[in-house]
């Protein structure tokens, strides 16, 4: 296996100290980063030229000229496969896969006969849709082939976009065993829902919003997630392009959250298993030993609290900030985001999120007894929230992280208010409330597809489209399969692939780019825009991914043409 070269030294050309987190990333993962890759996607052997006549500086020339403002939605929980799985043009369509493209292997490494029962079921909560009553029991779908099936009920019918389905495990290791080198043949063994992992919707060109808008625009069809595993880490990854630290953690109250793996390396993505863990997926879900939220050297890579109201629980003291005794709070982080890089350029920008301000007045959850929940606040969803330099009562706190509001309209809505009024600053990025996000378990995909094209709708309308790029993609791909192997990387990633559309005046139309992404190219996009500070994490993953024989992610400028 490919090692990656020696870290770089610092940077000297500055007289600022070199953050500790940042000579931790940078130290460390130049060790082990590309030889402990899961992925294996190497189809593409270098990035795409450019056209002629699309110099780099001629490109850079107009992004400058063409696009004054860049807004980011950031849906949830959905990998390529389960939205957009046989679109007109993908690369490798799921329609032409043979069996040994998607075949599932159990925990012993032997090939499923049929898949497992889809654990308490598909959508184990009635609802009513379109006047319709749906609930799925597990009862209600066995014995399913060891295939990908779209997603029905239990008499056949396809499952409509607007079904609240059961949520599914998505886990930093758990993804990483899902993906099992490139193979992408662990997700049912190393899921908790059994077959549900490999069901697609397969009436998406009728039914989804998305789908009608990526055939205008250009649909991105080697898009990953920037990190493996859960919404909280690839929120992390969206603004810092790395995990956050827990100093001294064993010495913490979170001790407790330190994972424990197979080998007892740190880097080792192998968790130990409980004596009491099934040994056949075909009996249950895999149990480990540990809980998994920090890596034995400290990093956080499952779900953790924010320091900061709102949290999951509150300092008795001072109800601005969580409780630091808790073992599921972070402390305050401290290196560099892409909020800090565009400030320090000079460049406005915001983080609006979907019910702020209500999940501040303690009100995030709405009424607790209705299914789903609204607006169902993610509290772990707001990344800006975990850093010192946007703790409450800071001046760049109550300059960028917004309140959205709530739902559709211009009055309940301040995001939607903002683009029609003009006054977005030049980098938004747009998180819905957690009813509207399509996160399967709470939201269901119509909703979120609605939701998402009534804010592209206002845009268009708004003066800031003519000038304007706007990236639609989620978090992370929810534990949903896909197979297409993700290019190998450095320790966190890239993950499982993920949709991702590029939509505006400038992008190409009726367009599929094969050009392999990450979430990182988001921020690669503004540093280049902008003329920002790289993150070091950035430099980091186009190191790894060069080292491994692969192209480095590109910066979304192979979506975009200009005149």
């Amino acid at each position: 296996m490919t090692q990656l070269p020696p870290s770089p030294p610092d940077d000297t050309s500055t007289d600022e100290p070199i953050d500790p987190s940042r000579r931790r990333l940078l130290g460390g993962l130049a060790v082990t980063g590309a030889a402990l890759a899961v992925g294996g996607h190497q189809a593409v052997a270098g990035t795409p030229p450019a056209p002629a006549g699309r110099t780099a500086t001629a490109i850079d020339a107009a992004l400058r000229e063409h696009i004054q403002h860049v807004v980011v939605i950031y849906g949830e929980n959905r990998s390529f496969n389960n939205l957009f799985a046989n679109f007109p043009g993908v690369e490798r369509p799921l329609s032409a896969l043979k069996p040994e493209d998607y075949l599932q292997r159990d925990r012993d490494g032997s090939v499923f006969e049929t898949l497992p029962p889809i654990w308490h079921g598909l959508a184990p909560h009635a609802q009513t849709v379109n006047h319709r009553n749906y609930l799925v029991k597990q009862e209600d779908l066995l014995g399913l082939p060891n295939a990908p099936w779209a997603l029905r009920t239990g008499n056949g019918e396809p499952l409509p976009h607007g079904v609240v389905t059961r949520d599914l495990v998505h886990n930093f290791y758990n993804n990483q065993l899902q993906i099992n080198g490139g193979r992408n043949d662990g997700f049912v063994a190393w899921g908790d829902t059994g077959a549900m992992v490999m069901g697609h919707y397969d009436d998406s060109a009728a039914n989804l919003r998305l789908w009608q808008l990526a055939r205008q625009y250009t649909l991105c069809d080697n898009f990953f997630m920037g990190a493996f595993g859960c919404s909280f880490l690839n929120h992390q990854y969206l603004v810092a392009a790395q995990p956050p630290y827990y100093p001294h953690a064993d010495q913490s109250p979170a001790r407790f959250n330190i994972a424990v793996t197979e080998s007892g390396e740190p880097t080792d993505h192998r968790l130990k298993m409980a004596d009491d863990s099934p040994a056949s997926a075909m009996d249950g879900k895999p149990k480990f030993a540990s809980r998994t939220a920090l890596s034995p050297d400290f990093w956080a890579v499952n779900t953790m609290m924010p320091p900061y109201a709102p949290s999951a629980t509150e300092s008795g003291s001072n109800p601005a900030l969580a409780d630091p005794d808790s073992p599921n709070t972070l402390p305050p982080q401290t290196h560099k985001t892409i909020g800090d890089v565009l400030s320090a350029a000079g460049v406005d920008w915001a983080w609006y999120a979907g019910g702020w301000q209500l999940a501040l007045e303690g009100k995030g959850d709405g009424d607790q007894h209705a299914f789903p929940q609204r607006p169902n606040f993610q509290i772990h969803h707001q990344p800006f929230n975990y850093f010192k330099s946007f703790a409450p009562g800071t001046e760049a706190r109550a300059k960028h992280l917004r309140d959205a509001g709530i739902d559709d309209t211009a009055r309940t809505n301040h995001f939607i208010a903002d683009i029609e009024a003009g006054r977005l600053p030049a980098v938004s990025f747009y998180k819905p409330q957690g009813d509207l996000n399509m996160h399967a378990g709470y939201s269901d995909v119509d909703a979120g597809d609605r939701h998402i094209m009534r804010v592209v709708d206002a845009l268009q309308k708004s003066p800031l489209w003519k000038n304007l790029l706007l990236v639609i993609t989620v978090d992370e791909n929810g534990g949903w399969w896909d197979h297409v192997a993700p290019p190998k990387g450095d320790r966190w990633g890239p993950g499982t692939r993920i949709p991702a559309i590029v939509v505006s005046p400038f992008a190409k139309k009726g367009h599929v780019d094969h050009t392999i992404y990450d979430t990182g190219s988001i921020a690669r996009f503004l540093t280049r825009r902008f003329g920002l500070e790289k993150l070091p994490g950035l430099a980091l993953r186009e190191q790894a991914m060069v080292a491994a024989g692969g192209p480095p992610p590109g910066d979304l400028t192979n979506a975009l043409v200009f005149a």
